[in-house]
């Protein structure tokens, strides 16, 4: 990564605390070019895509979501090719969760960053993110008299603000291990999933005062 695409993330994501800031970048960033290294994947296209897949995210910048205007600006001023441009914001757009709606990408590539995504999501960093992004929207940690909604589209994943962190766990995250699409991915969250199960395990007993 070159110190202007540093500087760039470092500016959109300044100020964040909601767990989508420059480090998640930074580590979606690494674990697609790892993948993207065991699938024979075009490596720059996926550092580039998993360089610019939040900078547009909805939830942190839903006025320029739809254009996808800080990726695109950011390629432009570095003289990106037109067709890189357009697989790029492709991807970008293939990567989210959005329930029964999500898409597998077209491409190795997409495959690629949105495996590196969802890795961030889950294990010991996304177990810290959830709750850091709970925090930020006012999520209660945990009410067992809010059930999780296990089943949900995309309309109804994006509405569902009454909902809790733990509940989180089983709205998205525990789902992500059988949605990875490359080898390396399903072998890199295999052991994430444990340790999410383990702590939702934990945090049950000590809810309860069992431990």
């Amino acid at each position: 990564m070159t110190d202007n695409e540093k500087r760039f993330i470092k500016s959109i994501f300044s100020g964040d605390s909601s767990g989508h800031d420059y480090y998640h970048t930074i580590r979606v960033y690494k674990l697609a070019t790892k993948i993207a290294k065991q699938e024979n994947a075009d490596v720059k296209t996926v550092q580039l895509a998993a360089l610019l897949h939040d900078v547009d995210d909805i939830k942190l910048s839903p006025d320029t979501y739809a254009a996808k205007k800080n990726a695109v600006d950011f390629m432009m001023a570095n003289k990106v090719d037109e067709e890189i441009i357009k697989v790029v914001c492709k991807i970008i757009d293939e990567v989210s969760f959005a329930g029964t709606d999500s898409v597998v990408p077209d491409t190795i590539e997409g495959k690629c960053v949105q495996d590196a995504d969802r890795l961030d999501a889950i294990g010991a960093i996304g177990i810290a993110r959830t709750f850091a992004y709970g925090g930020s929207r006012g999520r209660k940690i945990y009410d067992p008299e809010i059930k999780p909604k296990i089943i949900m589209n995309k309309d109804e994943y994006q509405k569902n603000k009454n909902s809790t962190s733990i509940n989180h766990f089983y709205e998205k995250l525990l789902l992500l291990k059988d949605m990875m699409n490359t080898t390396e991915g399903k072998k890199l969250a295999e052991h994430r999933q444990v340790v999410m199960q383990e702590f939702l395990n934990e945090f049950m007993l000590e809810w309860e005062g069992k431990m």
